[in-house]
């Protein structure tokens, strides 16, 4: 009796046979046939579930041996051979095929190429890293062969007589005495476009079949993810190197040169600067020759050259010094105006701050402004400068600080080599917060939490938050120290920042920006007013608040309402010019004088009356 097995869709699954013979060989009864029927009916479930755990445990066996596959070519992609060995192992493995060749796709010259070969026994196994003997690189038209047709098309091929397949190219097998049987190629895709072709050849028993295209049509997902990632690592390290050299050769050019080192260590340090510790003492007269020894002199007077070491300290100044652009404020005769006004409050403030918290301040100081660009936050944003897309706060500030730790790991460079591991990280630590306190659109908040402490009688000195606040008013102090000194000091360094202002100001019109009154050299009659604003706005409040906590910087304030009052007469004087040529508007035109080369603007003229009245 022959029943058979159907599935619940319809499908014969097999056919079950009883015989019946030797004594009793009578025929099955239609009462036996139906018990055979309702046996089938629990045997069709049996041979459903036995066929699911089958598939399951299949595809369990294919997900650990995927699961292996990432952990090995993702978890240290060294290289793109590397990698492409990998595959080719695996690519074995998974069909038990004899060997296996993997061709990446040259889409530019419609070729395929390969560098890395499988040579059988020779071929290195999958969790090492060393590859076997180099070959030259083989490249030919995806026109030819098996994988050439797959790279062109792709379709699949399943080859079971290679020799019968016109396809195959002999030529291979007649150079390498290899004998081809059986193929199977298959395209490796990543987002939609063929990257490349894997070839396995010769399976161990039989043919490849169609369960080892689906396998490897699943692993050929993680064969483009791997290679697509291996070609994107050789990217970012071919990028690493250039960046390297290009380092190394920034590096060589911002460096201060052999000879100047060599000049500044030869040079005898003054014993005595006569009045270098005054509020009123001049940056702006030292030379550019001399500031370099006058920073050394400063430092050796505050915190004595025990601990640091000669050599590093010339070659770290004259460094910073090179570091400073040309432009017209922001160089290096600001950094060291700035580093002498923290050098003056140091020495004056009775041993307020550490040693450590000194050297901080006084270095943050002088690196303060490295590599300034002469624009201003606003700008670097505005224009989409790739600073502003690294920093997207204190745009300029984190560069500075970023400036001076690489001047710091140059070669002979750190200042700081025989301080201990804690004292270099809180160094490092106060050089950042006082270099990003100069932003001034953080001075309105630092200012507000230490006026509080200091108006309800909380600031505590021993209190660590609190210092910090100190060192954030010092550094804006010494930072816009020029408001403080004498008038015609004052007033010199007011026109070589408006003349930053206004080149920001032209290159902001060239964008279609329209600049701010401050930056428009159009509207340059305003200075006087704006002068008035500055010093009522930021200049007066910050000083009088750091007096309040260090006393002795008082000359500060008293030459900052000195200045306000030249500036407030001159902005009083040209507003009443304005009012008598309102008046006069229906008069006639007033004849004009000829004038130097500055005074034909209205703050040429200004600033020249004022230099005769100063003098």
């Amino acid at each position: 009796m022959a029943l058979p097995i159907i599935s619940n869709v319809g499908e014969t699954l097999g056919v079950l046979e009883f015989y019946r013979y030797g004594m009793d060989s009578s025929a099955f009864s239609e009462e036996e046939e139906d018990l055979g029927v309702s046996f089938l009916t629990w045997a069709v479930f049996g041979l459903h579930f036995a066929e699911m755990y089958h598939g399951m445990t299949k595809q369990r066996k294919l997900n650990d041996f995927l699961l292996t596959v990432t952990k090995s070519i993702f978890q240290d992609i060294v290289s793109m051979d590397t990698v492409i060995m990998k595959i080719m192992n695996y690519a074995k493995k998974l069909v038990d095929a004899d060997r296996t060749a993997l061709f990446l796709v040259d889409n530019r010259t419609k070729e395929l190429y390969a560098r890395v070969f499988d040579m059988g026994e020779e071929a290195v196994d999958a969790e090492t890293e060393s590859l076997p003997n180099s070959q030259k690189e083989i490249r030919f038209s995806m026109e030819v062969g098996v994988a050439g047709h797959v790279a062109s098309t792709g379709e699949v091929l399943n080859i079971a007589d290679a020799y019968a397949d016109e396809r195959f190219n002999r030529q291979v097998d007649l150079q390498t005495g290899y004998h081809t049987k059986t193929i199977l190629c298959m395209p490796i895709y990543i987002r939609g476009s063929i990257i490349g072709v894997v070839q396995m050849v010769n399976k161990a028993n039989g043919i490849f079949t169609s369960s080892d295209e689906e396998s490897f049509e699943t692993f050929a997902v993680y064969c483009g993810l791997a290679l697509h990632h291996a070609k994107l690592y050789e990217k970012i390290r071919r990028s690493e190197q250039k960046y390297r050299v290009a380092l190394e050769v920034l590096s060589y050019h911002s460096k201060a040169a052999d000879d100047e080192v060599d000049k500044l260590s030869n040079m005898k340090l003054p014993d005595n600067i006569p009045c270098i510790t005054d509020y009123d003492f001049s940056p702006w007269s030292v030379t550019n020759d001399e500031k370099p020894l006058y920073v050394i002199y400063m430092f050796r007077d505050l915190f004595s050259t025990a601990r640091f070491d000669m050599g590093s300290l010339i070659r770290f100044t004259l460094t910073v010094r090179k570091n400073y652009r040309p432009v017209p404020y922001h160089n290096w005769s600001h950094a060291f105006s700035v580093a002498h006004a923290m050098y003056t409050v140091i020495k004056t403030t009775s041993n307020v701050f550490s040693p450590l918290e000194s050297i901080s301040l006084f270095v943050a100081c002088l690196c303060h402004d490295l590599d300034h660009r002469g624009k201003t936050n606003s700008f670097m944003v505005k224009s989409a400068s790739p600073l502003a897309a690294i920093y997207s706060t204190s745009t300029m500030e984190h560069h500075h600080f970023n400036q001076t730790v690489s001047i710091l790991q140059n070669e002979g460079h750190n200042i700081f080599k025989s301080l201990n591991s804690d004292e270099y990280k809180q160094v490092l630590g106060d050089i950042k917060h006082c270099i990003l306190a100069t932003d001034l659109a953080l001075f309105f908040g630092n200012r507000a939490k230490l006026k509080d402490l200091v108006d309800t009688d909380k600031f505590d000195w021993k209190a660590k938050e609190h210092r910090r606040h100190a060192y954030s008013i010092a550094m804006t102090s010494c930072d816009l120290v020029a408001s403080s000194k004498p008038w015609d000091v004052q007033l010199e360094t007011v026109h070589v920042i408006f003349e930053e202002f206004y080149a920001q100001g032209d290159a902001e019109r060239r964008q279609g920006i329209t600049p701010i009154a401050m930056m428009d050299r159009e509207k340059n009659d305003e200075l006087p007013q704006l002068e008035v604003g500055f010093l009522v706005g930021i200049c007066l409040p910050c000083y009088e608040l750091m007096a309040q906590i260090l006393p002795e910087s008082k000359p500060m304030v008293q030459g900052s309402r000195n200045n306000l009052k030249r500036w407030q007469e001159l902005a009083d004087s040209q507003q009443e010019q304005r009012d008598k040529k309102d008046a006069e508007k229906s008069g006639s035109h007033r004849s004009k004088t000829p004038q130097g080369h500055r005074s034909n603007t209205p703050q040429g003229q200004l600033i020249d009356n004022q230099k005769q009245d100063s003098s």
